[in-house]
């Protein structure tokens, strides 16, 4: 187990050095490299910006203008952060704007309390097992179309937090810092979103 462990720690460490290793030669003229970066980010993103949006045309938007970005300010990453945190950022901020100017976003949306009854006991840090758990392990793949349907009726800000933890694999102090959130205001975030998909998807055991 420990050796199992230590082996995807190399890894993940292989990956980063591989991103450090391509940004610094990018940055000292060998342009041609940026495609790997496109190679190794496009799918991810693409799937980030579809499970955010609902639409692929939006969610390949999101991909091409979050590319363009980062090509133009790539000379300016100082590796405060990891590269994969700073370009879901880029991401991100891309996303939320693209939400806003679109004709299909709402003229208001609704926050969990009005579904949720709020209970401070609800909130602690120490989280259900249940909620503790990443969603692709609690629900079935038949369940995937419903899954869906609900990540899209969550509020924006919510579903930023649950799609960057649950989803994309950040861990709570990484999806803070990408959103410019404290950890304890992702945790309350996951953890109201997570209670919404389990009503949302309650009818659905029923009729099961």
């Amino acid at each position: 187990m420990h050796a199992k462990a230590e082996s995807n720690k190399s890894r993940k460490n292989r990956k980063i050095d591989q991103d450090t290793a391509l940004i610094e030669a990018i940055n000292e003229g060998d342009h041609d490299l940026f495609a790997e970066i496109v190679k190794r980010y496009e799918r991810p993103l693409y799937n980030f910006g579809l499970k955010m949006c609902g639409e692929q045309r939006d969610a390949e938007d999101i991909v091409q203008e979050t590319f363009l970005n980062v090509f133009r300010y790539l000379k300016d990453f100082r590796f405060e952060t990891k590269f994969k945190n700073w370009l879901y950022r880029i991401a991100t901020s891309i996303c939320i704007k693209k939400r806003r100017k679109s004709k299909f976003a709402p003229d208001h949306e609704f926050s969990l309390e009005d579904f949720i009854p709020r209970d401070p006991a609800a909130e602690a840090d120490q989280l259900p097992k249940w909620a503790a758990l990443p969603i692709d392990t609690v629900l079935s793949e038949e369940l995937y179309n419903k899954l869906e349907e609900a990540i899209l009726e969550l509020p924006e800000n919510y579903r930023l937090v649950l799609v960057l933890r649950d989803m994309e694999g950040f861990s709570t102090a990484e999806t803070a810092q990408i959103l410019n959130l404290t950890p304890a205001n992702v945790k309350v975030r996951l953890h109201r979103a997570r209670l919404f998909l389990r009503e949302k998807l309650k009818g659905y055991y029923h009729e099961q």
